[in-house]
Protein backbone atom coordinates (compact mmCIF):
# COMPACT_ATOMS: atom_id res chain seq x y z
CA UNK A 1 0.00 0.00 0.00
CA UNK A 2 1.07 3.59 -0.47
CA UNK A 3 1.25 4.29 3.23
CA UNK A 4 3.80 1.53 3.59
CA UNK A 5 5.82 2.74 0.62
CA UNK A 6 6.24 6.08 2.37
CA UNK A 7 7.58 4.53 5.55
CA UNK A 8 11.19 4.89 6.61
CA UNK A 9 13.49 2.31 8.21
CA UNK A 10 12.91 1.56 11.86
CA UNK A 11 14.87 3.92 14.10
CA UNK A 12 15.42 3.31 17.84
CA UNK A 13 13.24 5.50 20.04
CA UNK A 14 16.16 7.29 21.81
CA UNK A 15 17.61 8.27 18.45
CA UNK A 16 14.25 9.56 17.23
CA UNK A 17 13.83 11.66 20.40
CA UNK A 18 17.35 13.04 20.07
CA UNK A 19 16.80 14.04 16.44
CA UNK A 20 13.49 15.68 17.23
CA UNK A 21 14.99 17.57 20.15
CA UNK A 22 17.96 18.83 18.15
CA UNK A 23 15.92 19.85 15.10
CA UNK A 24 13.24 21.91 16.80
CA UNK A 25 12.11 24.23 13.97
CA UNK A 26 11.62 27.38 16.05
CA UNK A 27 15.01 27.18 17.73
CA UNK A 28 16.73 26.20 14.49
CA UNK A 29 15.17 29.07 12.58
CA UNK A 30 16.13 31.56 15.30
CA UNK A 31 19.74 30.47 15.21
CA UNK A 32 19.80 30.49 11.40
CA UNK A 33 18.40 34.02 11.19
CA UNK A 34 20.89 35.28 13.75
CA UNK A 35 23.83 33.62 12.01
CA UNK A 36 22.82 34.93 8.58
CA UNK A 37 22.45 38.49 9.88
CA UNK A 38 25.86 38.41 11.60
CA UNK A 39 27.57 36.97 8.52
CA UNK A 40 25.97 39.64 6.32
CA UNK A 41 27.18 42.36 8.70
CA UNK A 42 30.74 41.01 8.69
CA UNK A 43 30.82 40.74 4.89
CA UNK A 44 29.42 44.27 4.56
CA UNK A 45 32.16 45.59 6.87
CA UNK A 46 34.71 44.20 4.41
CA UNK A 47 33.05 45.43 1.22
CA UNK A 48 31.19 48.60 2.19
CA UNK A 49 32.83 51.91 3.16
CA UNK A 50 30.11 52.53 5.75
CA UNK A 51 31.27 52.13 9.38
CA UNK A 52 27.94 50.55 10.44
CA UNK A 53 26.37 48.77 7.42
CA UNK A 54 23.15 47.77 9.19
CA UNK A 55 21.18 47.50 5.95
CA UNK A 56 23.00 44.25 5.11
CA UNK A 57 21.89 42.31 8.22
CA UNK A 58 18.43 43.83 7.85
CA UNK A 59 18.12 42.45 4.34
CA UNK A 60 19.54 39.09 5.37
CA UNK A 61 16.89 38.81 8.08
CA UNK A 62 14.17 39.54 5.54
CA UNK A 63 15.53 37.13 2.94
CA UNK A 64 16.23 34.16 5.24
CA UNK A 65 12.69 32.87 5.40
CA UNK A 66 11.27 29.97 7.35
CA UNK A 67 11.57 27.67 4.33
CA UNK A 68 13.89 27.38 1.33
CA UNK A 69 10.89 27.55 -1.00
CA UNK A 70 9.76 30.84 0.53
CA UNK A 71 13.28 32.23 0.33
CA UNK A 72 13.64 31.48 -3.38
CA UNK A 73 10.13 32.61 -4.29
CA UNK A 74 9.99 35.82 -2.22
CA UNK A 75 13.65 36.79 -1.93
CA UNK A 76 13.68 38.85 -5.13
CA UNK A 77 10.57 40.77 -4.13
CA UNK A 78 12.02 41.49 -0.72
CA UNK A 79 15.25 42.76 -2.25
CA UNK A 80 13.25 45.01 -4.58
CA UNK A 81 11.35 46.36 -1.60
CA UNK A 82 14.49 47.14 0.36
CA UNK A 83 16.30 48.71 -2.61
CA UNK A 84 13.28 50.88 -3.42
CA UNK A 85 13.08 52.03 0.19
CA UNK A 86 16.80 52.83 0.27
CA UNK A 87 16.64 54.92 -2.90
CA UNK A 88 13.54 56.81 -1.71
CA UNK A 89 15.11 57.57 1.67
CA UNK A 90 18.36 58.72 0.07
CA UNK A 91 16.49 61.08 -2.27
CA UNK A 92 14.48 62.64 0.53
CA UNK A 93 17.48 62.98 2.85
CA UNK A 94 19.35 64.96 0.21
CA UNK A 95 16.40 67.26 -0.49
CA UNK A 96 14.66 68.02 2.80
CA UNK A 97 16.36 66.15 5.63
CA UNK A 98 14.51 64.44 8.47
CA UNK A 99 11.45 66.25 9.83
CA UNK A 100 8.01 65.11 10.85
CA UNK A 101 6.47 66.12 7.53
CA UNK A 102 9.33 64.69 5.45
CA UNK A 103 8.99 61.42 7.35
CA UNK A 104 5.28 61.29 6.54
CA UNK A 105 5.96 62.17 2.91
CA UNK A 106 8.64 59.47 2.72
CA UNK A 107 6.25 56.83 4.06
CA UNK A 108 3.48 57.93 1.68
CA UNK A 109 5.83 57.89 -1.30
CA UNK A 110 7.23 54.51 -0.33
CA UNK A 111 3.79 52.93 -0.06
CA UNK A 112 2.74 54.37 -3.41
CA UNK A 113 5.92 53.40 -5.26
CA UNK A 114 5.81 49.97 -3.64
CA UNK A 115 2.67 49.26 -5.66
CA UNK A 116 4.55 49.79 -8.92
CA UNK A 117 7.79 47.87 -8.29
CA UNK A 118 6.08 44.48 -8.07
CA UNK A 119 6.85 43.63 -4.48
CA UNK A 120 3.29 42.40 -3.88
CA UNK A 121 2.75 41.67 -0.17
CA UNK A 122 6.02 43.37 0.80
CA UNK A 123 4.86 46.94 0.12
CA UNK A 124 5.15 47.88 3.84
CA UNK A 125 8.80 46.81 3.78
CA UNK A 126 9.53 49.57 1.27
CA UNK A 127 8.43 52.15 3.84
CA UNK A 128 10.17 50.30 6.69
CA UNK A 129 13.47 50.24 4.81
CA UNK A 130 13.10 53.91 3.88
CA UNK A 131 12.51 54.92 7.52
CA UNK A 132 15.46 52.91 8.79
CA UNK A 133 17.82 54.34 6.18
CA UNK A 134 16.43 57.84 6.68
CA UNK A 135 17.26 57.60 10.34
CA UNK A 136 20.89 56.60 9.86
CA UNK A 137 21.69 58.38 6.58
CA UNK A 138 21.01 61.98 5.57
CA UNK A 139 23.50 62.27 2.75
CA UNK A 140 22.61 61.29 -0.80
CA UNK A 141 26.18 60.10 -1.43
CA UNK A 142 25.49 57.04 0.75
CA UNK A 143 22.64 55.81 -1.47
CA UNK A 144 24.75 53.43 -3.51
CA UNK A 145 26.48 52.23 -0.35
CA UNK A 146 23.07 51.31 1.06
CA UNK A 147 22.17 49.55 -2.18
CA UNK A 148 25.45 47.61 -1.97
CA UNK A 149 24.66 46.61 1.61
CA UNK A 150 21.22 45.50 0.52
CA UNK A 151 22.66 43.28 -2.20
CA UNK A 152 25.22 41.86 0.23
CA UNK A 153 22.50 40.96 2.70
CA UNK A 154 20.35 39.41 -0.04
CA UNK A 155 23.20 37.29 -1.42
CA UNK A 156 24.24 36.15 2.06
CA UNK A 157 20.65 35.25 2.92
CA UNK A 158 20.13 33.25 -0.27
CA UNK A 159 23.46 31.43 -0.02
CA UNK A 160 22.88 30.70 3.65
CA UNK A 161 19.59 28.97 2.89
CA UNK A 162 21.11 27.06 -0.02
CA UNK A 163 24.10 25.84 2.01
CA UNK A 164 22.23 25.30 5.28
CA UNK A 165 18.78 24.02 4.42
CA UNK A 166 16.00 25.36 6.65
CA UNK A 167 14.30 23.00 9.11
CA UNK A 168 11.41 20.82 8.02
CA UNK A 169 8.18 21.75 9.81
CA UNK A 170 6.47 18.39 9.33
CA UNK A 171 6.62 17.48 13.01
CA UNK A 172 4.79 20.61 14.16
CA UNK A 173 2.18 20.15 11.42
CA UNK A 174 1.77 16.52 12.46
CA UNK A 175 1.24 17.54 16.07
CA UNK A 176 -1.42 20.02 14.94
CA UNK A 177 -3.21 17.33 12.92
CA UNK A 178 -3.09 14.85 15.80
CA UNK A 179 -4.36 17.56 18.16
CA UNK A 180 -7.32 18.20 15.87
CA UNK A 181 -8.09 14.48 15.67
CA UNK A 182 -7.84 14.24 19.46
CA UNK A 183 -10.40 17.02 19.94
CA UNK A 184 -12.74 15.36 17.47
CA UNK A 185 -12.32 12.02 19.25
CA UNK A 186 -13.13 13.54 22.65
CA UNK A 187 -16.27 15.13 21.24
CA UNK A 188 -17.44 11.80 19.82
CA UNK A 189 -16.91 10.14 23.20
CA UNK A 190 -18.68 12.94 25.06
CA UNK A 191 -21.66 12.61 22.72
CA UNK A 192 -21.72 8.84 23.24
CA UNK A 193 -21.70 9.22 27.03
CA UNK A 194 -24.90 11.26 26.91
CA UNK A 195 -26.99 9.06 24.61
CA UNK A 196 -28.53 6.86 27.30
CA UNK A 197 -29.80 9.66 29.53
CA UNK A 198 -32.06 12.63 29.15
CA UNK A 199 -30.18 15.47 27.44
CA UNK A 200 -31.49 19.03 27.79
CA UNK A 201 -31.61 20.93 24.55
CA UNK A 202 -29.12 23.43 25.95
CA UNK A 203 -26.49 20.73 26.47
CA UNK A 204 -27.04 19.28 23.01
CA UNK A 205 -26.74 22.78 21.56
CA UNK A 206 -23.48 23.25 23.48
CA UNK A 207 -22.10 20.13 21.80
CA UNK A 208 -23.17 21.57 18.47
CA UNK A 209 -21.31 24.82 19.14
CA UNK A 210 -18.25 22.81 20.17
CA UNK A 211 -18.40 20.94 16.88
CA UNK A 212 -18.70 24.23 14.99
CA UNK A 213 -15.59 25.57 16.74
CA UNK A 214 -13.60 22.81 15.04
CA UNK A 215 -13.68 25.03 11.96
CA UNK A 216 -11.34 27.47 13.70
CA UNK A 217 -9.02 24.62 14.64
CA UNK A 218 -8.94 23.45 11.03
CA UNK A 219 -7.90 26.93 9.88
CA UNK A 220 -4.97 26.89 12.31
CA UNK A 221 -3.95 23.37 11.30
CA UNK A 222 -4.16 24.37 7.64
CA UNK A 223 -1.75 27.27 8.25
CA UNK A 224 0.68 24.95 10.01
CA UNK A 225 0.40 22.43 7.17
CA UNK A 226 1.06 25.09 4.53
CA UNK A 227 4.28 25.97 6.32
CA UNK A 228 5.23 22.29 6.41
CA UNK A 229 4.45 21.92 2.70
CA UNK A 230 6.69 24.87 1.87
CA UNK A 231 9.48 23.43 3.99
CA UNK A 232 9.34 20.21 1.96
CA UNK A 233 9.59 21.96 -1.41
CA UNK A 234 13.07 22.09 -2.93
CA UNK A 235 14.59 20.98 0.36
CA UNK A 236 17.70 18.80 -0.19
CA UNK A 237 17.12 17.11 3.16
CA UNK A 238 13.83 15.63 1.92
CA UNK A 239 13.80 12.73 -0.55
CA UNK A 240 10.04 12.24 -1.01
CA UNK A 241 8.77 15.76 -0.52
CA UNK A 242 5.83 15.45 -2.92
CA UNK A 243 4.59 12.20 -1.40
CA UNK A 244 4.87 13.65 2.11
CA UNK A 245 2.92 16.76 1.11
CA UNK A 246 0.19 14.73 -0.57
CA UNK A 247 -0.15 12.38 2.41
CA UNK A 248 -0.53 15.25 4.86
CA UNK A 249 -2.79 17.38 2.67
CA UNK A 250 -5.19 14.58 1.74
CA UNK A 251 -5.21 13.49 5.37
CA UNK A 252 -6.25 16.93 6.54
CA UNK A 253 -8.92 17.03 3.82
CA UNK A 254 -10.32 13.79 5.20
CA UNK A 255 -10.36 15.11 8.76
CA UNK A 256 -12.05 18.29 7.57
CA UNK A 257 -14.82 16.25 5.97
CA UNK A 258 -15.17 14.24 9.18
CA UNK A 259 -15.44 17.48 11.15
CA UNK A 260 -18.23 18.67 8.87
CA UNK A 261 -20.10 15.39 9.31
CA UNK A 262 -19.56 15.60 13.07
CA UNK A 263 -21.17 19.03 13.05
CA UNK A 264 -24.14 17.66 11.10
CA UNK A 265 -24.40 14.73 13.53
CA UNK A 266 -24.43 17.14 16.46
CA UNK A 267 -27.17 19.13 14.78
CA UNK A 268 -29.22 15.96 14.24
CA UNK A 269 -28.91 15.01 17.91
CA UNK A 270 -29.85 18.57 18.92
CA UNK A 271 -33.00 18.34 16.80
CA UNK A 272 -33.77 14.98 18.37
CA UNK A 273 -33.30 16.47 21.86
CA UNK A 274 -35.92 19.10 21.06
CA UNK A 275 -38.50 16.33 20.58
CA UNK A 276 -37.34 14.16 23.53
CA UNK A 277 -37.79 16.77 26.24
CA UNK A 278 -38.53 14.32 29.08
CA UNK A 279 -37.05 11.04 27.87
CA UNK A 280 -33.66 9.70 26.71
CA UNK A 281 -32.53 10.28 23.16
CA UNK A 282 -32.34 6.53 22.61
CA UNK A 283 -33.53 3.52 24.60
CA UNK A 284 -30.89 1.88 26.75
CA UNK A 285 -30.56 -1.17 24.49
CA UNK A 286 -29.78 1.14 21.52
CA UNK A 287 -27.72 3.73 23.39
CA UNK A 288 -25.09 1.21 24.57
CA UNK A 289 -24.08 -0.13 21.12
CA UNK A 290 -24.38 3.38 19.63
CA UNK A 291 -22.01 4.66 22.33
CA UNK A 292 -19.59 1.83 21.47
CA UNK A 293 -19.89 2.76 17.78
CA UNK A 294 -19.02 6.41 18.44
CA UNK A 295 -16.04 5.34 20.56
CA UNK A 296 -14.81 3.14 17.71
CA UNK A 297 -15.21 6.08 15.31
CA UNK A 298 -13.23 8.29 17.70
CA UNK A 299 -10.44 5.71 17.87
CA UNK A 300 -10.46 5.36 14.08
CA UNK A 301 -10.07 9.12 13.59
CA UNK A 302 -7.20 9.30 16.09
CA UNK A 303 -5.47 6.28 14.53
CA UNK A 304 -5.92 7.82 11.09
CA UNK A 305 -4.19 11.00 12.24
CA UNK A 306 -1.27 9.02 13.68
CA UNK A 307 -1.00 7.03 10.45
CA UNK A 308 -0.66 10.06 8.19
CA UNK A 309 1.77 11.90 10.46
CA UNK A 310 4.20 9.17 11.47
CA UNK A 311 7.47 8.63 9.58
CA UNK A 312 8.74 5.57 11.43
CA UNK A 313 7.66 2.30 9.85
CA UNK A 314 6.98 0.46 13.12
CA UNK A 315 4.69 3.23 14.33
CA UNK A 316 3.02 3.50 10.92
CA UNK A 317 2.24 -0.21 10.87
CA UNK A 318 0.91 -0.04 14.41
CA UNK A 319 -1.29 2.95 13.53
CA UNK A 320 -2.58 1.22 10.39
CA UNK A 321 -3.40 -1.91 12.36
CA UNK A 322 -5.21 0.18 14.97
CA UNK A 323 -7.17 1.98 12.26
CA UNK A 324 -8.10 -1.30 10.59
CA UNK A 325 -9.29 -2.79 13.89
CA UNK A 326 -11.28 0.34 14.73
CA UNK A 327 -12.96 0.32 11.32
CA UNK A 328 -13.79 -3.37 11.63
CA UNK A 329 -15.28 -2.86 15.09
CA UNK A 330 -17.17 0.17 13.83
CA UNK A 331 -18.64 -1.90 11.01
CA UNK A 332 -19.84 -4.58 13.43
CA UNK A 333 -21.37 -2.06 15.84
CA UNK A 334 -22.87 -0.18 12.93
CA UNK A 335 -24.79 -3.26 11.78
CA UNK A 336 -26.02 -3.89 15.32
CA UNK A 337 -27.19 -0.30 15.70
CA UNK A 338 -28.86 -0.36 12.27
CA UNK A 339 -30.97 -3.39 13.16
CA UNK A 340 -31.89 -2.00 16.58
CA UNK A 341 -32.85 1.39 15.17
CA UNK A 342 -34.98 -0.28 12.51
CA UNK A 343 -36.81 -2.32 15.13
CA UNK A 344 -37.41 0.75 17.32
CA UNK A 345 -38.65 2.81 14.38
CA UNK A 346 -41.15 0.09 13.55
CA UNK A 347 -42.39 0.15 17.14
CA UNK A 348 -42.28 3.92 17.60
CA UNK A 349 -41.91 5.75 14.26
CA UNK A 350 -41.49 9.21 15.82
CA UNK A 351 -38.62 11.18 14.28
CA UNK A 352 -37.59 8.16 12.24
CA UNK A 353 -35.80 10.43 9.78
CA UNK A 354 -33.45 11.66 12.53
CA UNK A 355 -32.53 8.09 13.46
CA UNK A 356 -31.71 7.37 9.85
CA UNK A 357 -29.69 10.58 9.61
CA UNK A 358 -27.51 9.54 12.56
CA UNK A 359 -26.69 6.26 10.85
CA UNK A 360 -26.05 7.93 7.48
CA UNK A 361 -23.65 10.46 9.01
CA UNK A 362 -21.64 7.74 10.71
CA UNK A 363 -21.51 5.86 7.40
CA UNK A 364 -20.00 8.93 5.72
CA UNK A 365 -17.22 9.13 8.27
CA UNK A 366 -16.39 5.43 8.00
CA UNK A 367 -16.34 5.76 4.23
CA UNK A 368 -13.90 8.67 4.40
CA UNK A 369 -11.56 6.73 6.69
CA UNK A 370 -11.56 3.60 4.55
CA UNK A 371 -7.95 2.49 4.01
CA UNK A 372 -8.37 1.19 0.47
CA UNK A 373 -10.17 4.29 -0.75
CA UNK A 374 -7.45 6.44 0.77
CA UNK A 375 -4.81 4.53 -1.20
CA UNK A 376 -6.73 5.20 -4.41
CA UNK A 377 -7.00 8.88 -3.49
CA UNK A 378 -3.23 9.12 -2.95
CA UNK A 379 -2.52 7.55 -6.34
CA UNK A 380 -4.91 9.98 -8.03
CA UNK A 381 -3.32 12.99 -6.31
CA UNK A 382 0.20 11.88 -7.20
CA UNK A 383 -0.80 11.37 -10.82
CA UNK A 384 -2.42 14.80 -10.89
CA UNK A 385 0.68 16.50 -9.49
CA UNK A 386 2.89 14.63 -11.93
CA UNK A 387 0.68 15.58 -14.87
CA UNK A 388 0.56 19.25 -13.84
CA UNK A 389 4.35 19.29 -13.48
CA UNK A 390 4.79 17.87 -16.98
CA UNK A 391 2.34 20.36 -18.46
CA UNK A 392 3.94 23.30 -16.67
CA UNK A 393 7.53 22.40 -17.57
CA UNK A 394 7.34 20.19 -20.69
CA UNK A 395 10.92 20.79 -21.80
CA UNK A 396 12.35 20.03 -18.38
CA UNK A 397 10.27 16.85 -18.18
CA UNK A 398 11.42 15.78 -21.67
CA UNK A 399 15.04 16.43 -20.71
CA UNK A 400 14.72 14.34 -17.54
CA UNK A 401 13.09 11.50 -19.44
CA UNK A 402 15.88 11.51 -22.02
CA UNK A 403 18.46 11.30 -19.25
CA UNK A 404 16.63 8.40 -17.62
CA UNK A 405 15.48 6.81 -20.85
CA UNK A 406 11.99 6.37 -19.39
CA UNK A 407 8.42 7.27 -20.23
CA UNK A 408 6.58 10.19 -18.55
CA UNK A 409 6.44 9.85 -14.79
CA UNK A 410 3.38 8.63 -13.00
CA UNK A 411 2.53 8.03 -9.37
CA UNK A 412 4.66 4.89 -9.26
CA UNK A 413 7.83 6.89 -9.84
CA UNK A 414 7.35 8.68 -6.53
CA UNK A 415 7.21 5.37 -4.72
CA UNK A 416 10.44 3.87 -6.00
CA UNK A 417 12.86 2.92 -3.22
Amino acid sequence: MIGKAWEMPVVPDPVVKLVRRSSEPVAAQTLRSTAAAVIAFVVALWLSPEPAPLTAPLTALLVVQVTLYATLTTGIRRVNAVVAGVLIASAFSSLVGLTWWSLGLTILTSLVIGRFVRVNEFVPEVAISAMLVLGVSRVADTAWDRVLETLIGAVVGLLFNLLFAPPVWVQSAGESIEGLAGRMGRLFRDIGDELAGHIPVERAAARLHEARRLDHDIVEVDASLRQAEDSLRWNPRVQEGLLSRVVLRTGLDTLEICAVVLRVLSRTLTDLAKHRTDEPLFPADVAAPLDALLRDVALAIESFAVLITTQVSANAQEAEDALTRALEQSGLHRETVAHLLLDKVREHPRQWQLHGAVLAEIDRILDELDVEKRSVRLVEELDRHSREQRERFPRLDAFKRRLRGTSPRGAGDFLDP
